[in-house]
């Protein structure tokens, strides 16, 4: 071992770090607006030749029938990683009409109102039916506008065959499943201590076409054309015109214990709520929502992290989470960088791997409500005004210096980036935290610095800007085709999703008010 190695290891108490640790399993979910090539919201339909999105396990819709979804494998490999979401898009391109393309921002192209964006739609069986209504129920709640917001989400967890181990070296007497789901929330907890800087690194959302925040108050100043910003914002996304929910604000979410976690949503799921009592949940005997609860479903929670277990289609969640544990964390707080063909690239990962381990390996101290306060503040001021001059944040009660602590906080995790580097005998870690560090020190290399930088020397309205992007893009894939292999893969793979989706609806025994009758029961079953 060098002295730097061994270093990395006594800061988190380590007596080693085996390079199979180092596999971590990660996967990207990828959100883009399919659009015009006038720049206006897709109103076609989800193109047939890529198959079922109620169960395609690769290519799916989000929010809206014009909002895809590409999501990889779990991969323990960067490149291929990238590799497979990479070739997700040359099919995707291959199936779309010659008049459509990708958008690449995270905020959306110009929109002509909620009645302009049609609800993702499933086919007619009762749990595709279900995912529509919960759509449609999110439009009343928050309107279809903030819907069209699209991000990147990360998935990651550490290999199977470290639990066991670091239990040993943790000196834990829990069983196996206990102490990893305990250790995953003591990466949560970091995770929210220190999620501001990731809008700071990475957001490309300082700025949004005039329809977007229409008929809503904001505090966005005029920047050219049609376009709205906020001189020093990163992430607009992350905003209080993004993903972010009033009703939400009286849940405390607590991440000390799962049980905590999962009670808190759970009362969520089945507490009524008196603005979406008084939308109903039939008019003129059309579904308006699931129910009139907080939460209509587990994901309406606007976490930027979530814990998560894999499962079968129609399996809840937070039954999957308390009866076998957390399995991996989804990040959510990521934009599209409109720059890269992927909107993310191989530096981003690496730094987020480093991130990630260095959430877990580092102490987590219990999460209060003053402290819950604290981390909302602090990402609050990052995606509003993050690279503003002398900006501070708030630490323990006190208002730190924003440079200071990220230049403390990179430093940190070039620890976790030492470790990893050497297990895999690279220096790409460290070049990542590097090359982010050189963000801290002169914020005009951010993505979101970057983005209102050439629309001013091109003078370019945002949505003329994504155009330009997207258009560069769209000649990448399709012009980049598939080997025979993935190709015949990914045809064969859209096929079989559609008589899959054809057999879950033959099975269908009862009707869909019967359905959701018992969909509903169970949530209120669980409450009590």
């Amino acid at each position: 071992m060098t002295k730097q190695f061994k270093e990395c290891l006594k800061r988190f108490d380590l007596p080693e770090f085996k390079p199979e640790w180092g596999k971590f399993l990660r996967g990207i979910e990828k959100e883009s607006l399919r659009v015009t090539v006038k720049g206006q919201l897709a109103q076609t339909d989800h193109p047939a030749g890529l198959g079922s999105a109620l169960t395609h396990p690769y290519i799916t819709t989000d929010f809206s029938e014009a909002l895809m979804e590409l999501i990889t494998p779990a991969s323990d490999s960067v490149e291929g990683c990238l590799n497979f979401l990479a070739d997700l898009h040359s099919y995707t391109y291959s199936q779309m009409p010659r008049d459509e393309r990708l958008w690449v921002s995270s905020m959306p192209c110009q929109l002509e109102g909620d009645d302009h964006i049609p609800l993702a739609r499933y086919g007619s069986s009762n749990i595709g039916r279900m995912k529509t209504l919960y759509r449609e129920g999110l439009g009343h709640r928050y309107g279809r506008v903030m819907q069209t917001v699209a991000g990147i989400h990360y998935n990651f967890s550490m290999p199977e065959n470290f639990w066991a181990e670091y239990r040993a070296i943790r000196g834990s007497q829990d069983d196996l499943q206990t102490f990893q789901t305990r250790q995953y929330l003591h990466l949560i907890r970091n995770f929210h201590r220190h999620c501001w800087l990731l809008p700071y690194l990475f957001g490309a959302s300082p700025a949004v076409n005039k329809s977007f925040p229409q008929g809503r108050e904001h505090d966005l100043q005029e920047f050219y054309e049609a376009t709205l910003y906020k001189p020093y914002a990163t992430a607009l996304r992350m905003g209080n015109l993004g993903y972010k929910s009033e009703a939400q604000k009286s849940l405390f979410v607590c991440y000390n214990d799962l049980g905590n976690y999962l009670d808190s949503l759970q009362g969520a799921l089945s507490t009524p709520y008196p603005a979406y009592e008084t939308i109903g949940i039939q008019k003129g005997g059309r579904y308006l929502q699931i129910n009139t609860n907080l939460l209509q479903l587990e994901n309406e929670f606007y976490g930027s992290i979530r814990p998560k277990r894999l499962g079968n289609s129609g399996e809840r969640p937070l039954t999957l989470l308390r009866e076998k544990g957390i399995q991996y964390i989804e990040v959510r707080v990521l934009d599209l960088n409109p720059f890269l063909p992927l909107g993310i690239d191989a530096e981003q990962i690496r730094f987020l791997d480093a991130f990630l381990l260095f959430c877990l390996l580092s102490d987590s101290p219990a999460c209060t409500r003053a402290s819950f306060a604290e981390f909302d503040e602090n990402l609050s001021r990052v995606v509003n005004k993050g690279r503003a001059p002398g900006l501070s944040l708030i630490r323990k009660g006190a208002e730190v210096s924003f440079t200071d602590w990220a230049s403390e906080l990179l430093e940190e995790i070039g620890h976790t980036a030492g470790i990893l580097d050497h297990i895999h005998h690279t220096h790409a870690h460290t070049q990542a935290t590097a090359q982010q560090a050189a963000k801290v020190a002169d914020s005009e290399l951010t993505p979101s610095a970057q983005l209102l930088r050439q629309m001013r020397e091109q003078k370019r309205p945002f949505c003329a800007m994504t155009t330009a992007q997207s258009i560069g893009f769209e000649e990448y894939f399709r012009n980049n085709p598939l080997s025979a292999s993935r190709l015949a893969e990914l045809q064969e793979t859209s096929r079989s999703s559609v008589q899959r989706q054809a057999q879950i609806e033959a099975d269908d025994t009862v009707s869909f008010d019967e359905y959701l009758r018992q969909w509903n029961t169970i949530a209120e079953l669980r409450k009590k």
